[in-house]
């Protein structure tokens, strides 16, 4: 029977490689990254920008630290990056950079090459000002003063173990660093926590990545996760996420505009850099995983929480707090006057 299982189990895949669906998105992604990448269109935002914020409130999702952000001119935000396919911390963060600054001042993102070959999703991210991650690109958005976000983890920490939720993990990838050090702007790290809580992913999938060519596609994940309602599934296939809390905490720049721009060909500065901006943001994951261990959890009590509490005192309004001290006086007069 298992021997049976097997071999229907590799015909199937068979099929599938015959198909060379992965060589067909390949083609599209090569073709796409070449159009014009910034397409980022204002009026399609301000009537996304609701539905950004409405999946942030299903995350209860949390953002701090925008006074770290330069108030003017190019900056380079560094996150981690979590959630699967879905990314719910991306989201995130441009609703509320948008929040903070208004619409007219643009946020870049650089973004996985292969999603540019997914019809209508390639639509979306254009117009919501994703481009295709380059040096390239990135480099003529800051140019251009525009704020730039950028996961240097990419696919490879996007799509790791949910046992490694908690872990920052760029892959050894410099190239954000030398980008930074070359046009000297200043560079906000952006850490997230809670947002693989809401996918769990239970393997990158390298093995099946091979055996698919997934390389076709510059990636080397095929990742597996436990979602609903698909159960165990191919994250490719997103799922409907798990309500997890996610907090993301801006950290003030760092202090790299002091180097001069011929560091950026410079090894050892480049190592110190990605040590130095990857141990502060691990830091302050682990801080954040510590207040609250428990994402999903802490979410789902929040929903079944009781009523706030009525205002203190000192959170009442001063002209009420003023008319109820006339109006306790005044009574306290019309006793005295009857006795």
């Amino acid at each position: 029977m298992l021997h049976e299982l097997a071999a229907a189990g590799r015909t199937v895949v068979d099929r599938i490689r015959e198909f060379d669906l992965i060589s067909l998105w390949a083609a599209t992604t090569e073709r796409e990254i070449q159009r014009e990448a910034f397409q980022r269109d204002i009026g399609f935002l301000r009537r996304l920008l609701p539905l950004m914020e409405l999946m942030g409130r299903y995350f209860d999702a949390e953002v701090q630290g925008l006074e770290h952000l330069p108030a003017r001119g190019p900056v380079l935000l560094v996150g981690n990056h979590s959630g699967g396919t879905l990314t719910p911390d991306t989201s995130a963060v441009f609703a509320a950079w948008y929040r903070h600054f208004g619409l007219e001042r643009p946020l870049i993102g650089l973004a996985f090459s292969a999603a540019f070959g997914i019809p209508g999703f390639r639509t979306l991210m254009r117009k919501i000002g994703e481009v295709p991650a380059s040096r390239a690109n990135a480099s003529q958005a800051l140019e251009a003063g525009h704020g730039v976000l950028v996961y240097p983890g990419g696919d490879h920490e996007v799509f790791r173990p949910w046992t490694e939720r908690n872990r920052i993990d760029f892959g050894g990838r410099t190239g954000f660093i030398e980008m930074a050090l070359r046009q000297r702007v200043p560079v906000v790290p952006v850490v997230s926590h809670g947002g693989h809580d809401a996918t769990l992913i239970l393997t990158r999938g390298e093995w099946i990545s091979r055996w698919f060519g997934m390389e076709r596609i510059r990636t080397r994940a095929f990742p597996i996760a436990l979602q609903l309602p698909w159960g165990l599934s191919s994250a490719a296939l997103p799922g409907i996420p798990l309500p997890a809390k996610i907090t993301i905490r801006m950290l003030p720049p760092m202090r790299w505009s002091s180097y001069p721009k011929r560091a950026a060909d410079d090894p050892k500065v480049v190592r110190r850099c990605y040590r130095e901006i990857t141990g502060l943001m691990q830091a302050t994951l682990t801080a954040l995983a510590a207040e609250r261990p428990y994402p999903v959890l802490s979410r789902l009590a929040s929903l079944t929480s009781a009523p706030a509490a009525a205002p203190r005192a000192a959170e009442v309004p001063l002209r009420r707090r003023r008319a109820s001290g006339r109006t306790a006086t005044s009574q306290r007069r019309k006793r005295a006057a009857r006795r």
